[in-house]
């Protein structure tokens, strides 16, 4: 049961990870967990449906929000890409001295 809790609230205030990818392919195995929901229905060719599925809580709209949530691997149609690490950053810009006439230049002005 606190499992159950702390996805709900994790859901609430969390997003969805960025390299989740798939969509839902009907299986119904995440509506079971840890016990099958009351609003799971199946039709005559097996695909679940959710009975309250415009009101269903954040915890049903997000599931899996990240990889470590997805308890069905198997046969959830979400999976999760792992981002390319990045290869190369940008140097810093170089700042050069002015050049040496220059600052001669300005002396010889003002003095």
């Amino acid at each position: 049961m606190f499992n159950k809790i702390k996805r709900f609230l994790t859901s609430l205030f969390l997003p969805v990870d960025a390299g989740r990818r798939g969509d839902c392919n009907r299986c119904g195995d995440c509506c079971k967990l840890p016990y099958p929901c009351p609003f799971l229905q199946f039709d005559a060719e097996g695909l679940s449906r959710c009975a309250v599925y415009h009101l269903r809580p954040p915890s049903c709209r997000k599931y899996p929000r990240i990889a470590a949530e997805n308890l069905t691997t198997q046969t959830c149609g979400f999976y999760f890409v792992v981002p390319e690490p990045v290869s190369h950053r940008v140097p810093p810009p170089v700042f050069e001295p002015a050049p040496i006439q220059a600052k001669i230049w300005a002396t010889e002005k003002t003095g």
